[in-house]
């Protein structure tokens, strides 16, 4: 299997709902590395896996539409706990759907997969991974 991987970062403020989350029910900040990862198991006609470039353009929009925002504040994120792992799959279903509508390039019709990966810090991080 090929890949190449991308990367980006947001920061958001949120809280959560539920004991297990302690102090972070209170509003908080957070900063993720976000690389979004994309596979496929042989090369596309010009030798490579998707234009660098696109999905470099794409991961930016998406993550553009979450930069700086409470989610708390965010219709689309209402009553959820947006937590990391939550937050990895938002990023890699909206990124396939800019692969479904062309947006990474007709080339990009033969990925197999693409995971998201959000670094909290340089020991935790989590990842959601999804078949294209």
């Amino acid at each position: 299997m090929f890949s190449i991987t991308v990367r980006d970062h947001i920061m958001i403020a949120h809280s959560f709902h539920g004991e297990v989350f302690g102090p972070a029910q209170r509003l908080h900040g957070a900063t993720f590395l976000v690389d979004a990862t994309f596979r496929r198991e042989q090369l596309d006609q010009d030798n490579i896996v998707v234009d660098i470039g696109l999905a470099t353009r794409e991961l930016g929009a998406v993550t553009a539409a979450l930069n700086f925002r409470n989610l708390d504040d965010e219709p689309d994120f209402a009553g959820i706990n947006t937590s990391t792992e939550y937050l990895a799959k938002v990023v890699a279903d909206r990124l396939a759907e800019r692969v479904h509508q062309g947006a990474l390039g007709e080339g990009a019709r033969g990925l197999a997969s693409l995971s998201v990966t959000l670094h909290e810090s340089h020991i935790a991080w989590a990842s959601y991974e999804r078949a294209l």
